[in-house]
C-alpha cells in the first residue's frame, strides 16, 4: 500500500511541475506583451531563422540553438530587435544550457564585421593563441577593448577619438558588441530583462550615431541625421502574429 502511495505522490508531483511550468510560461508571455504595448513594440515568441542570422559570440557556441521571446519595435529613427538566445554545450549529465539577452539595431548600410570585447581572461587567451586585437591610438582604450574586424580600415574609421572615449565610460564596461552586416547587435548573459531594452538601444545608438559621415557615403547610405537630407524610418509597425523583419539571414 506504501508503494501505490508514493507513485500516487510522484505523479501528482509530477502533474505539479507541469502546471507549475505552463503558469510560468504564461506569466512570462504576458510580462512581455505588457512591456511591449507600453513601448510601442510587437511580441513574436520564437524565432528559429534569427539563432542562424549572425555569426560569431554568442552564434557560434553549443548545439540547440534557439531564439526565443523575440520582441521589436523601433528605437529612435530604426528598427530595433531583442530576443533570449539559448544554446547547449556538454552532454548528458554535463550537459548545461546557457542564455544570453541579445538587443540589435537595424542600419541602412552593410558593414564589415567588427567586434569590441572586454578585456579579460578570455580575450588574453584568446591573444595568446593568436587572437587578432587591433592597436588603436588610445593606450586606455587598447587596455580596456580587445577589438576585432574584418576590415581595418574601417575599424580605425569607426573607432575615432570621440568614439573611444565614449566606450570607456562606466556603462560600457564589461560589455560586447558587434557591427555586422546591416546591424549593431550587444548581448549580456541570462534571458531578456525588459527594461534594460532601451538603454542598451541607447548605447549602440551612441556608437552608430558617431559613425563619420564619409563610411555611409561610401556605402552608399544616408549618415544618420544627415542635415537636409531624410532618414530612414523604423518601417511599418508588424502586426500580431506577423514575422519579425529579422529572420531571413542576409545572402
Amino acid at each position: 500500500m506504501g508503494s501505490i502511495w508514493f507513485v500516487v505522490g510522484m505523479v501528482l508531483l509530477a502533474v505539479a511541475g507541469v502546471a507549475l511550468g505552463w503558469w510560468a510560461h504564461k506569466a512570462r508571455i504576458a510580462e512581455l506583451e505588457r512591456w511591449a504595448a507600453a513601448n510601442g513594440w510587437t511580441h513574436h515568441g520564437p524565432d528559429p531563422a534569427l539563432a542562424r542570422r549572425w555569426r560569431g559570440e554568442p552564434f557560434d557556441e553549443g548545439r540547440s540553438r534557439r531564439a526565443t521571446e523575440v520582441l521589436t519595435g523601433p528605437h529612435g529613427d530604426r528598427s530595433a530587435l531583442s530576443f533570449t538566445y539559448s544554446w547547449t554545450t556538454g552532454s548528458g549529465k554535463e550537459s548545461t544550457t546557457h542564455t544570453a539577452h541579445v538587443v540589435a539595431l537595424l542600419l541602412d548600410a552593410s558593414f564589415p564585421t567588427l567586434q569590441l570585447t572586454p578585456e579579460g581572461l578570455g580575450a588574453k587567451l584568446a591573444k595568446a593563441f593568436g587572437g587578432q586585437d587591433i592597436q588603436l591610438e588610445s593606450e586606455d582604450f587598447n587596455r580596456a577593448w580587445r577589438v576585432e574586424s574584418s576590415d581595418l580600415r574601417f575599424a580605425h574609421d569607426v573607432l575615432h577619438p570621440r568614439t573611444m572615449h565614449r566606450l570607456l565610460e562606466a556603462d560600457f564596461s564589461r560589455r560586447s558588441l558587434r557591427i555586422e552586416g546591416d546591424a549593431i547587435l550587444a548581448w549580456t548573459g541570462g534571458r531578456t530583462v525588459p527594461d534594460n531594452v532601451p538603454p542598451m538601444l541607447s548605447r549602440l545608438a551612441a556608437v552608430v550615431d558617431a559613425v563619420p559621415d564619409f563610411v555611409w557615403l561610401d556605402r552608399g547610405a544616408l549618415p544618420p541625421r544627415r542635415p537636409g537630407t531624410p532618414t530612414a524610418g523604423p518601417g511599418p509597425a508588424a502586426g500580431p502574429g506577423a514575422a519579425p523583419p529579422w529572420g531571413t539571414p542576409p545572402s
